[in-house]
C-alpha cells in the first residue's frame, strides 16, 4: 500500500507500486484535472506539483512518490482566485482547455520561485505543448500573474465555478455581447 499526501490529505493507494501517479490521481482519486496527453512526458498535460517541483505525473510511479506531497490543479485554488488562473482568463490564454491545467500548474510553480520571470525563464519552466498555439498569450498571462503576485497589478476576478452564462456576462462586462443585448431589447420593446 502506497501512502502519500495529495492536496493536503493523506492518501493510501491499494495499487501496484509501478502504477503511474497520473492513473492513481485520475482513476482512484477522481482528480481529473490532471490530464492524460501523451503518456511519455512530452506534452505536460499531466503536470502536478510534487514537493514544490513541477513533475509530469505520467512519468513518476506511486512507489517514487511514496511519502511525498502532491498538489493537483484542484487544490491550486478552489475558487479559481489564484493569480495564474485569473491571468489565464484575463489574457484569453485558454483555448480548448485540455493543456490548461498542466500549464497553470507549471506556471504557478515557476512564479512561486520567481515572480518576475524573463522569457528565457518561462521557456525553461514551461515545456508544455498546446495544439491550439496559445503561446504568445501564455507568456503574457504568466508575466501578468507575476505582476499580480508582486502587487503591481490587480485583475478583475473571473466568475466563480458554477455560474450561469447570463450571470457571468453580468459579472464580467467583457463577456457581454452588445449586439445581442440590443436585439433582445428591441424584441422586448416591439
Amino acid at each position: 500500500m502506497t501512502k502519500l499526501t495529495i492536496n493536503d490529505r493523506p492518501v493510501q493507494y491499494k495499487m501496484a507500486p509501478e502504477t503511474p501517479l497520473l492513473w492513481a490521481l485520475r482513476d482512484a482519486s477522481n482528480l481529473t484535472g490532471t490530464k492524460y496527453g501523451c503518456g511519455n512526458g512530452d506534452c505536460g498535460a499531466c503536470m502536478v506539483q510534487v514537493d514544490g517541483e513541477a513533475i509530469r505525473s505520467c512519468l513518476v510511479t506511486l512507489q517514487e512518490v511514496e511519502g511525498r506531497f502532491v498538489t493537483t490543479i484542484e487544490a491550486l485554488s478552489r475558487d479559481r482566485s489564484h493569480p495564474v488562473q485569473q491571468a489565464f482568463v484575463a489574457e484569453q490564454a485558454i483555448m480548448c482547455g485540455f493543456c490548461t491545467p498542466g500549464m497553470v500548474m507549471a506556471a504557478a510553480i515557476l512564479l512561486k520561485k520567481n515572480d518576475n520571470p524573463s522569457d528565457r525563464d518561462i521557456d525553461e519552466a514551461i515545456g508544455n505543448l498546446c495544439r491550439c498555439g496559445v503561446y504568445p498569450r501564455l507568456y503574457e498571462a504568466i508575466k501578468r500573474a507575476g505582476r499580480v503576485m508582486r502587487r503591481e497589478e490587480r485583475i478583475s476576478a473571473a466568475p466563480p465555478p458554477g455560474i450561469s452564462p447570463e450571470d457571468a456576462a453580468k459579472a464580467v462586462p467583457s463577456l457581454r455581447m452588445p449586439e445581442l443585448e440590443e436585439a433582445a431589447q428591441a424584441d422586448s420593446e416591439g
